[in-house]
């Protein structure tokens, strides 16, 4: 069964920190692209940051300067260092993983941004 996990998420104050994990498990091809998504109240479901298996990494502007993705392939699991958080960061954030033959979703994890 394919499952990709999300943990991390929870409260924190302005100006905190948090760090995202996604694990993957019972995916049998390569994975290509491992991005995070967010989706606030209200909002449209928004990319915030992609890591492709060749190294290269994207962001959305907005967060740019303040996360980190990053991949441990060995361990099947990605990262989103999520430093200097701000209101507006709160959303709940899932990792989305490529294959040449399909796409995976994970559950979301809640990311809260108040004092």
């Amino acid at each position: 069964q394919v499952q990709l996990v999300e943990s991390g998420g929870g409260l924190v104050q302005p100006g905190g920190s948090l760090r995202l994990s996604c694990a993957a498990s019972g995916i049998r091809s390569s994975i290509n692209s491992r991005a995070w998504y967010r989706q606030a109240p209200g909002k449209q479901r928004e990319l915030v940051a992609v890591a492709t298996s060749g190294g290269s990494t994207t962001y959305v502007d907005s967060v740019k300067g303040r996360f980190t993705i990053s991949r441990d392939n060995a361990k099947n699991t990605m990262y989103l260092q999520m430093n200097s958080l701000k209101p507006e960061d709160t959303a709940v954030y899932s990792c989305y993983a490529s294959t040449a033959l399909t796409t995976y979703w994970g559950q979301g994890t809640q990311v809260t941004v108040s004092s």
